[in-house]
Order: C-alpha cells, then sequence, then structure tokens
C-alpha cells in the first residue's frame, strides 16, 4: 500500500505546489484521490501507470480538487484506454462534465462511469477482494467526504514444514489459512495456529479533506495506520481557517492526537506561506508523528507507520508516452 503524493497546495495556485491530487496503490491497483490541474503531468512523472488507475474519489466540487478531470479523461482516449474509468464523486459532478464530454470527446474509446454519493452520512462506495472505500463527512462551504481506504483481513501464513508433517491435504489449505483446524484421519483435532502463523495487520489510509475540524472525524479514524489532514493555516489564522471552513495544522495534530493514528500527514497549503516549517512545527507540538506533504512523496504504509520511498521526481524527458495495453 503505496501513496503519491501528486498535489498538496489548496486553491490559489503557486510555483511550489500543485491543487490537491494523491494516488494509493494497493497490490497495483490505482485509486486515485482528487484530481486539481496538472494531476496527469504529475502521474507521468511519478511514473504511474495510467493503465491501472480504474477509479477516482473526488472528496468535493471545488476547482483545485476536480479541473485536472477532464484533461486526465481527454489523455486516456487519446491514448487508446479500452478498460472503464469508475469516478465516485458528491452529487452534480455528471451534469457538470457530461457537456464537456459530448463535445471535446465525442468518440470516446471507453465508457467513463459516476458514482454519485451523499454527503451527510458515512457510506460504503467501494469494495473489491482486498479493500473497501468509505466516505467520512466533512464540513467545508460545499458538500464535501473524505475517504477511508481499509485493507480487508489478510489471511494467516502456511507454515509448510507442519502442513508436511501432518499430510494435510492440498485442497484443505485455504480453510487453513482462514482460521479453520484440521483433523487428521484418526480424530486428532490440530489447532490452525500450529499449522500457520499470523497475517500481517490488515492496514487502513484515511484522507480528509477541506472542513472544519470534527469531532466525529476522530472515532472514524481511529487507529487508522496513516491519517492525511487539510492544515491550510497556522494558529495565528485560526479566525480566518473558521471563516473558510478550513482546519489549522494544530487542529489536525490534535485529531491525529485524539484518533490515536500511526503517523500524520499534513497538506493543502494556503499559498501566503514562503515554508511550511511553522505548519509542521505547530503540528508536531500536538502530534510528534507528523510529516508534510509535499509533490513527489511516496510512502509505503506500513501498520502504525509510513516508510518513506521516492521523494524526487524523475524528469519528465525520461517518461514515454505508451498506449495502454
Amino acid at each position: 500500500m503505496t501513496l503519491t503524493i501528486l498535489g498538496c497546495g489548496s486553491a490559489l495556485p503557486t510555483t511550489r505546489h500543485n491543487p490537491t491530487s494523491q494516488v494509493l496503490n494497493v497490490r497495483d491497483k490505482l485509486f486515485m484521490i482528487d484530481c486539481g490541474e496538472g494531476t496527469q503531468l504529475e502521474m507521468r512523472r511519478a511514473r504511474l501507470k495510467f493503465s491501472r488507475l480504474g477509479h477516482i474519489f473526488i472528496s468535493h466540487l471545488h476547482g483545485d480538487h476536480c479541473f485536472g478531470l477532464f484533461g486526465l479523461i481527454s489523455t486516456f482516449n487519446l491514448l487508446g484506454r479500452t478498460a472503464e474509468l469508475h469516478i465516485h464523486s458528491p452529487r452534480g459532478l455528471e451534469e457538470l462534465m457530461q457537456p464537456m464530454l459530448r463535445y471535446f470527446c465525442q468518440q470516446l474509446t471507453y465508457a467513463v462511469i459516476f458514482h454519485p454519493f451523499d454527503t451527510d452520512r458515512s457510506q460504503l462506495i467501494y469494495e473489491d477482494r482486498s479493500l473497501t472505500v468509505t466516505t467520512i463527512p466533512l464540513r467545508h462551504r460545499i458538500p464535501c467526504c473524505g475517504f477511508l481506504f481499509a485493507e480487508r483481513e489478510n489471511p494467516r501464513h502456511i507454515r509448510r514444514e507442519m502442513i508436511d508433517f501432518y499430510q494435510v491435504p492440498f485442497y484443505l489449505l485455504n480453510g487453513i489459512r482462514l482460521g479453520n483446524d484440521y483433523t487428521t484421519p484418526a480424530g486428532e483435532v490440530i489447532p490452525c495456529e500450529r499449522l500457520t502463523t499470523p497475517a500481517e495487520p490488515a492496514r487502513r489510509y484515511a484522507y480528509v479533506s477541506d472542513t472544519l475540524p470534527l469531532p466525529h472525524v476522530v472515532e472514524q479514524v481511529k487507529g487508522v495506520d496513516l491519517l492525511y489532514h487539510e492544515a491550510t493555516f497556522a494558529e495565528s489564522e485560526q479566525a480566518r481557517a473558521r471563516e473558510t471552513f478550513h482546519t489549522t495544522a494544530s487542529q489536525a495534530a490534535e485529531i491525529a492526537s485524539q484518533a490515536q493514528v500511526g503517523a500524520l500527514l499534513v497538506g493543502h497549503y494556503s499559498a501566503r506561506y514562503e515554508s511550511e516549517e511553522p505548519l509542521l512545527a505547530e503540528a508536531k507540538a500536538h502530534f510528534p508523528s507528523t510529516s508534510l506533504a509535499y509533490e513527489g512523496m511516496q510512502v509505503e504504509i506500513l501498520s502504525q507507520a509510513i516508510k518513506p520511498l521516492t521523494e524526487m521526481w524523475v524528469q519528465s524527458s525520461d517518461v514515454s508516452l505508451e498506449p495502454f495495453d
């Protein structure tokens, strides 16, 4: 489970940060979260394969979180994509996008499927064999949700030597990995714990977009391995944060501390800050395991921790434009 930050700025564009977007890689399936301007270029620089992106989750319909969608859809069409693209968002995005798609992309090579969701309650909006995605209702100036990505429980690991010792039939192994005991032909019950070792803990990642700080968020993200929380302002701008329905870095860290998360990543910085170090210092005062998000950041999400991976973009000239498989 690897997170790549493509953009972590707020609404006003700067030369230091791109508008919000990130990609979560779960077992080579890519899930995009928000899609600000320039997202497709940052995907190229990060060497993320377009063909592995099947689902995009939009937190709300402010431009810095969705203006990159149309360009991405158009590029997929130019590259000959055939696989469906699923876009999950608050209600209203399809009505905004369809006129542009009809005008500029009259002959799409693939289907774009919109999945609207309500923002006033938490609901399961995606699931497959390895992952579920649940919305986190937020309070912003327009309907808005965050997202909780939760890995399903992993099966236990077979101890090959014990399976051979007890001569366990092959067709029973899946059940044993799921926790079943084994009964020998002589009637002896061999506990699953003797035949297997524990699986790695299922990991969870929570993304909290633009919002006032909310108590119910603490409960919904309780104990997640990594929390990304917007931290648009420093504490000196708390009045401005309330006015614009945003969170300060200190408030984001307080939520992380109360929720006992493994690590906190803050982003969505206001353009007024030439350096985000003051935001980091304020957050660390409440929650030491805080890091600043930045473009090009890639981290592996571990159980109650993160591991830094690639931290610099490759040169864009090194990136080839290959068509879809």
